[in-house]
């Protein structure tokens, strides 16, 4: 099997086990709404459902869910086609990839198992709130970064 494989295997197996377990620990352990404080002033573990995606956002348009799905499926199809065109050596491009399929598959397979996304990372400074998000969430947001990374180097790379 080609390291680029490999890595990409491992990440979406790893990433994806790590966002379901925390969800259904949140959802057999905690109340919704309930509130766990981890750094007083800071982060807390709160259960919440999300309807909606980033920031809730069409939370409460009608077709919501086939909406939802359907555009995972689609991502999740995209990156499919372009994690196959990476060479053998686009290791970083491969986590990345890898990091962003886990996290639609993780959401995706949220939002058709409970017609929402379970949320409990909670970041804040005093009043000031970030929405909540999940392993999921995050693991869209790393590998977003990686990739930006990844093409940066590779452009260096194809420059003279």
């Amino acid at each position: 099997m080609k390291p680029t494989y490999r890595i990409f295997s491992a990440v979406v197996l790893g990433s994806l086990a790590l966002d379901q377990a925390t969800k259904v620990l949140i959802d057999r352990t905690m109340d919704l709404y309930q509130s766990i404080p981890v750094i007083d002033g800071l982060f807390s573990i709160t259960y919440l459902r999300n309807r909606g995606a980033a920031f809730s956002f069409l939370a409460d348009f009608s077709y919501r869910l086939p909406f939802f799905i359907l555009v995972s499926v689609v991502a999740l199809a995209v990156i499919a086609v372009t994690f196959r065109k990476l060479r053998d050596d686009q290791h970083l491009a491969a986590a990345a990839l890898a990091l962003i399929f886990s996290g639609a598959l993780g959401n995706l397979i949220d939002r058709v198992r409970l017609g929402e996304v379970i949320d409990f990372l909670d970041v804040y400074w005093k009043t000031y709130h970030w929405p909540a998000f999940n392993v999921a969430d995050s693991a869209i947001c790393v590998g977003v970064a990686l990739l930006a990374v990844d093409m940066i180097r590779e452009e260096r790379r194809k420059a003279p």
